[in-house]
């Protein structure tokens, strides 16, 4: 029975991906970055999604 349980907690954790990373603006100088969540109130969301931390590799989901 403890091992069924344990099973189903860890199924989750298979289907898995890793967040994705997306560019975000500047609202100020329009300076762009690359990050997985959005940096704070003075950002705007500019593109992605992302496979990698350079925002090079489109995400194929």
């Amino acid at each position: 029975m403890l091992s069924l349980l344990l099973l189903c907690a860890l199924t989750g954790t298979v289907n898995a991906r890793p967040a994705s990373w997306h560019w975000w603006a500047s609202k100020i100088d329009g300076a762009r970055i690359c990050m997985q969540t959005p940096p704070g109130e003075g950002w705007t969301y500019s593109g992605g999604p992302y496979r990698d931390a350079r925002c090079t590799l489109p995400a194929r989901y």
